[in-house]
């Protein structure tokens, strides 16, 4: 698993490639958590085009990020599913609490 961080404008993009699993979650969550300390964004965009594959663990990542978020009152966003991770948000009813752009 691959995390990368930019910032656009007030927008922090995190671009996630391969797969969100339970051997990648907690690398994952550390490093979101360590940029999610900076206070310059006002929401956080989760671009997933190139991520392939999220199982329960990962899901519990991103429930995760969206409550931290929520508290710093930030919003989360997706963007770019591939076919596959749309699938699992939609199945998981991700979609009723994280909107897609």
């Amino acid at each position: 698993m691959e995390v990368s961080f930019e910032f656009d404008n007030h927008l922090l993009i995190v671009k996630l490639v391969g797969e969100l699993d339970e051997h990648s979650a907690e690398f994952v969550r550390r490093k979101m958590d360590a940029v999610l300390e900076d206070k310059n964004y006002s929401a956080v965009v989760l671009d997933l085009s190139r991520m392939s594959f999220m199982d329960s663990t990962g899901i519990g990542v991103v429930i995760g990020r969206y409550k931290l978020l929520r508290k710093l009152n930030k919003v989360l966003y997706v963007k770019n599913p591939s076919p596959t991770v749309d699938k699992i948000f939609k199945m998981s009813g991700l979609y009723e609490i994280i909107e897609r752009i």
